[in-house]
């Protein structure tokens, strides 16, 4: 066992610990593993089943159902696309287009290099002003193809 797994086996426990004992704890739990690691590791689906009283399965549907939740670890950046009605009427798929295009993957996919993870989101609140973008959290309006190519450049010149 390598130390990332006790790390992450140790975020497990602490989300457990922390949330396990809330009415209907299965999405808390899964937030604090995510907002710990970044991901929900796929070992950690039967722990979190077992101290729940849940099925792997359950716990499985759930991680998979909503698309915020991910299996594998996220790249050193993370950009988030909405694709809420808002954002669509505004032109977003275009935009979903040239960043798929651009990074050469798809949602839920992280770039060879490890250094981007490209997700989609239905949603940021930011529905007069879109298509909305976050990138590592920090949330762009109006973004054109063009302004993404500079926002990602941007991101990278920081690095």
């Amino acid at each position: 066992m390598t130390s990332v797994d006790t790390a992450e086996l140790q975020a497990v426990e602490a989300a457990i610990a922390r949330h396990g004992h809330e009415p209907g704890p299965l999405i808390v739990v899964l937030h604090a593993v995510q907002d710990a690691l970044g991901y929900i590791p796929e070992h950690s689906v039967r722990r979190i089943a077992e101290a729940l009283n849940l099925s792997r399965a359950e716990v499985h549907g759930v991680v998979t159902f909503y698309h915020y939740f991910r299996t594998h670890k996220p790249g050193v950046r993370t950009v988030q696309i909405c694709r809420a009605e808002a954002c669509q009427a505004r032109g977003c798929q275009a935009l979903e287009r040239h960043a798929r295009e651009k990074l050469g993957i798809d949602f839920h996919e992280t770039t060879a290099d490890g250094a981007t993870s490209l997700e989609m989101v239905f949603c940021m609140g930011n529905c007069a002003t879109g298509p909305a973008i976050r990138i590592d959290g920090r949330l762009y309006s109006h973004v054109t193809p063009e302004r993404f190519d500079a926002l990602l450049a941007h991101q990278e010149d920081a690095q």
